[in-house]
């Protein structure tokens, strides 16, 4: 992971859910619970009146859709990386 911020206040499984999101192939199997987990434990977010979630980790924001299934698609992977990149959770 980047050296800023530091990851290991995270949790073993807030770290799991970060290599999934990092991953490559994209993994198919990263559920929602644990995207917003992590999010919380790094950031915070909050449900808007639209049904979107305002997420912000560092000085990034971000808007998600909550995804029918309890799985995330493979775009909001690839919205993820780059929020999470641009906030230095990045793996080095």
């Amino acid at each position: 992971m980047s050296s800023s911020p530091e990851p290991e206040h995270l949790d073993n499984r807030h770290r799991d859910t970060l290599r999934q999101i990092f991953a490559h192939p994209t993994s198919h199997n990263v559920e929602w619970h644990a995207v917003m987990s992590l999010l919380d434990a790094i950031g915070s977010t909050e449900l808007h009146h639209d049904g979107k979630f305002l997420v912000k980790v560092g000085s990034q924001e971000a808007f998600l859709d909550r995804p029918a299934g309890k799985d995330i698609d493979a775009q909001m992977v690839i919205d993820l990386r780059h929020l999470l990149t641009e906030a230095g959770y990045a793996p080095s």
